[in-house]
């Protein structure tokens, strides 16, 4: 009884000054529609969960880890071999850093089939957009960190692209790089970017979207909220608990995939060293990488290069305005041209991903 009117006492004294009954309500009230498609549902909090993880490991691996050319490389060496535990840490980092950006596209796609981006949901699709190419952006960034032979070659190649660009291409490498080439300055401005920069990007966004997807709550799929009504599952707890569950299941596959399949160094960058034979980016960027590859030196009038990076921007800025180029969805009615376009999209990513490991 002592521990009760304890318990209770310090819950008083936290709801006088954070309101907590109103977060309590909050969560009672919230439901979860269920139709079959509701196991999509999870995938916003799996990426929640998964980036989560990063956030600590990283947090942990910034206690030894050295952003300078002379020291990543070995920082990153000391604490595989000398801290304890730090290889299951920066392998768990990795393989989470992997499986967030795939529960991302996932999640993505999901959205766009399940036409969940229609009124009143446009700023949440918008919001969830950015945070899709912001996790492209800790991927490419967080890649050259421990300064070994692939990332450094990888990341020469990558910036590369983006001084084809016309008039802006030229400050576009400046900018990425620290300078003509990639350097020390290369590293230690991505090392600004993944720890700094995109962070507090991220956080800012994610909370706004957050905020709308707590607003307008969990969108029922088109055809089902217009031809019968659905049964609601409570937020709290049936939902959170499966939710918990999807998380642990998560948690033991990393620590699995960290300790059967570590995250391997390699050997040190040598700016000097010729640049290893069927050099690839990581996955998530296969497709693209591929595509450059197959274009021919010239398109009409322009580089056959430009052209490929033109038709992947105005394909990102098309993704970014889905809900207002999709206006039969805010009808009700089901755009079977947008539905096809999604499925041409999704085939080509995986056909160029597969073609870019086997050939």
């Amino acid at each position: 009884m002592k521990i009760d009117n304890r318990l209770r006492q310090i819950y008083q004294w936290l709801d006088e000054r954070t309101d907590l009954k109103k977060v309590q309500a909050l969560l009672l009230h919230k439901t979860v529609p269920q139709h079959k498609h509701t196991v999509w549902y999870y995938l916003g909090g799996m990426t929640l969960f998964l980036f989560t993880v990063q956030v600590v490991t990283g947090i942990l691996l910034l206690l030894y880890y050295r952003p300078s050319a002379e020291q990543a490389f070995e920082s990153v060496q000391f604490i595989m071999t000398e801290v304890k535990f730090g290889w299951l840490v920066r392998s768990i980092h990795s393989w989470s850093a992997n499986l967030m950006i795939f529960t991302v596209f996932l999640h993505l796609f999901s959205v766009f089939f399940l036409k969940a981006y229609r009124k009143p949901r446009e700023l949440t699709w918008i919001s969830g957009a950015f945070l899709f190419f912001i996790s492209l952006g800790f991927g490419f960034t967080g890649y050259l960190l421990p300064w070994n032979k692939l990332a450094y070659f990888a990341t020469k190649v990558g910036t590369e692209i983006a001084g084809v660009i016309p008039l802006i291409g030229g400050f576009l490498l400046d900018f990425l790089r620290g300078g003509t080439e990639v350097s020390g300055a290369t590293l230690t401005r991505f090392f600004a970017f993944h720890v700094a920069v995109l962070p507090m990007t991220v956080t800012l966004i994610l909370v706004l979207h957050l905020y709308l997807v707590q607003k307008h709550g969990m969108s029922r799929p088109l055809n089902d909220s217009t031809l019968r009504p659905l049964p609601d599952m409570p937020f709290f707890p049936n939902f959170f608990l499966r939710d918990v569950l999807g998380w642990t299941l998560a948690l033991g596959i990393l620590v699995a995939l960290a300790s059967i399949f570590p995250w391997e160094l390699g050997e040190k960058a040598d700016p000097l060293a010729p640049a290893p034979a069927g050099i690839k980016p990581e996955w998530y960027f296969v497709f693209m990488f591929q595509t450059l590859k197959f274009l021919p030196a010239k398109i009409l009038f322009m580089e056959g290069e430009l052209a490929g990076i033109l038709f992947f921007t105005v394909l990102f800025i098309l993704l970014i305005f889905v809900p207002f180029l999709d206006k039969k969805a805010n009808l009700g009615v089901s755009s079977k041209p947008f539905v096809t376009v999604g499925w041409m999209v999704v085939a080509f990513i995986l056909i160029m991903t597969l073609l870019g490991y086997l050939l």
